[in-house]
C-alpha cells in the first residue's frame, strides 16, 4: 500500500471513529469493541476507492464533497427513511416541523428509485388537485425522478408559494401516467375537525399528530357533545390518508379513549430506543361505541393509534389495510450544523404486533367506492297508496316521525364518501346492541 492510500485509510478510520464518538453516550457504549472489530479490509477497499477518484476522476472533487455523498450513500443503503442531513436539509427539517411552509401538502416515501405518495395532507393544493396515496412521482417538471434522493425531490418539490410545478404520476388502475400541475401554497396543517352526522353520533377528523392534537381532539368532543344536548351516541374517527407525525401526539389521542393499559412500546438496538407508554384513566367517550376509518394513506402515528384502539378492544377498525410504516426516525445533530436521520426502532402495538411492513388490518375490510344515485322513474307502490287503506290508528306516519332525517341526505353522504356512510350505520348498529345488553 503506498503512503498516499495508508494517509486515506487513517482519513477514513478516523472519520467513521469520529462519528461514533460524537453520537452519544450510551448509543455505542461499546467503543473499544467497535473499534476492536472494525471492517479493516472494506475500509482498505473503500480508502482504494477514495484515492481512485480524488486521482483519476474527469474533474476534481473537493474531499468534503466525497465523504458526504459516501454517508448518504450508506445511510440510504439502510432503509428509506434513514438520511444524511446537510446544513440546509437540516435546516428545512425544523421549518417543517412547524407546521407552516410553502409547498404542496404530501407526505411521502421511496419506492424502486421513484417518490411514493403516502398521503395528501388535508385542504392543501396536492389534495385539490387530485393526488392520491399511492400515486408514484416519475418527473417532477421534465426531471425525472429516478436516480434523485428524496430529500433532493422534496427540496423541488417546496418552493416559493404562487409558483407552479407539474408532477407525472402513475397510477394503478391507469394505463398511462397523469400530468398534474399544482401551484405552491404555504401550508398549514389543520390537526383536527368535527361535525355531527346525525343526532348523537359525532365525526372526528384527524388529518395529521402534532403535539397538541390531543388537546384539540378533547375541545371536539366537547363541542359535538355540546351540539347534541350534552351526550354522544358514538363517534367514527377518520385515520385516512393521515401520514402520522409526532409520537406523543398519537400516543395521547389513543390514551383519550383508553382507561388503562399499554398503548405501544418501541424495541432497538440501543437501551434508549425502548420505550413504552400506558394509558391513564378517564375515556372522553365514556365507553361510547367507535368506529376508526383507516386506509392505505394512513401510515405512522395513525397506525399506532388503530392498533392500540383494535388491540383494546375501544374501536371497530374499518376500511383498507395501513401504510405499514412502523420504524422510529431519530434525529442525531452532528457537528457543523448537519444530522443524521436515523432508524433506531420498531413500533409494536400493545399485543406484540409489529407494525412494520405489514400495517393494520381492518376488523371489516372495505374499499375505497364510488356510489352512484340509481334513477327512479316509477316509484314502488306501498300500502299507503292505495285507495281507502286503513289509517296507523295510534301513532305518526314513517313520512312524519320526528328527527328523521331526510332521505336525500343519507343518500348524498353515501354518494359523497362510502366508507363514513358505512361506518355510520354500522355505529348505530353497535348502539343498539350495547342498549339492548344493558
Amino acid at each position: 500500500m503506498n503512503v498516499k492510500t495508508q494517509n486515506y485509510l487513517l482519513l477514513i478510520t478516523g472519520l467513521v471513529l469520529g462519528v461514533l464518538v460524537s453520537i452519544g453516550h450510551g448509543v455505542f457504549a461499546e467503543r473499544d469493541t467497535v473499534a476492536a472489530t472494525l471492517p479493516v479490509e472494506e475500509l482498505r477497499t473503500f480508502s482504494d476507492v477514495f484515492g481512485r477518484i480524488k486521482n483519476d476522476y474527469v474533474e476534481s472533487v473537493e474531499d468534503k464533497e466525497l465523504l458526504e455523498n459516501a454517508i448518504r450513500g450508506m445511510l440510504t443503503g439502510l432503509d428509506p427513511h434513514s438520511s444524511y442531513l446537510d446544513t440546509e436539509q437540516f435546516k428545512e427539517l425544523q421549518v417543517g416541523t412547524t407546521g407552516q411552509f410553502g409547498g404542496l401538502g404530501i407526505e411521502v416515501g421511496m419506492e424502486d428509485g421513484f417518490v411514493k405518495v403516502i398521503a395528501p395532507i388535508d385542504d392543501t393544493p396536492a389534495q385539490r388537485a387530485g393526488i392520491k396515496a399511492g400515486d408514484l412521482i416519475i418527473r417532477l417538471d421534465d426531471t425525472p425522478v429516478k436516480g434523485m434522493s428524496l430529500s433532493d425531490a422534496v427540496k423541488v418539490m417546496r418552493g416559493k408559494p404562487g409558483t407552479d410545478i407539474e408532477l407525472t404520476i402513475v397510477r394503478e388502475g391507469l394505463d398511462k401516467p397523469l400530468q398534474i400541475s399544482i401551484t405552491r401554497d404555504i401550508i398549514k396543517v389543520r390537526s383536527v375537525k368535527s361535525r355531527t352526522l346525525e343526532p348523537g353520533y359525532g365525526y372526528l377528523r384527524i388529518s395529521q399528530f402534532q403535539s397538541k392534537t390531543a388537546d384539540y381532539l378533547v375541545d371536539a368532543v366537547a363541542k359535538l357533545k355540546k351540539e347534541n344536548d350534552g351526550k354522544l351516541n358514538g363517534l367514527v374517527l377518520d385515520l385516512r390518508n393521515n401520514p402520522g407525525g409526532v409520537l406523543n401526539g398519537a400516543v395521547a389521542v389513543s390514551d383519550a379513549f383508553l382507561n388503562k393499559g399499554l398503548i405501544v412500546y418501541t424495541e432497538g438496538r440501543i437501551a434508549d430506543s425502548s420505550l413504552r407508554f400506558n394509558a391513564t384513566p378517564d375515556d372522553v367517550m365514556a365507553g361510547a361505541p367507535m368506529v376508526v376509518l383507516v386506509n392505505q394513506g394512513s401510515a405512522s402515528a395513525s397506525e399506532i393509534v388503530a392498533g392500540a384502539l383494535q388491540d383494546h378492544k375501544r374501536a371497530i377498525i374499518m376500511g383498507e389495510r395501513t401504510f405499514g410504516k412502523g420504524s422510529v426516525q431519530t434525529i442525531l445533530p452532528l457537528s457543523g450544523g448537519t444530522a443524521l436521520k436515523l432508524t433506531t426502532a420498531r413500533y409494536y402495538t400493545p399485543s406484540g404486533r409489529s407494525i412494520q411492513a405489514e400495517g393494520i388490518v381492518p376488523d371489516i375490510e372495505l374499499e375505497t367506492l364510488q356510489v352512484a344515485e340509481t334513477e327512479k322513474n316509477l316509484q314502488p307502490l306501498k300500502e299507503s297508496d292505495l285507495s281507502g287503506h286503513l289509517s296507523n290508528g295510534n301513532r305518526k306516519s314513517l313520512d312524519e316521525a320526528e328527527g328523521e332525517e331526510p332521505e336525500t341526505e343519507k343518500e348524498s353522504l353515501a354518494q359523497s364518501d362510502y366508507q363514513l356512510y358505512e361506518a355510520l350505520n354500522l355505529l348505530k348498529g353497535l348502539t343498539i346492541l350495547q342498549g339492548r345488553m344493558q
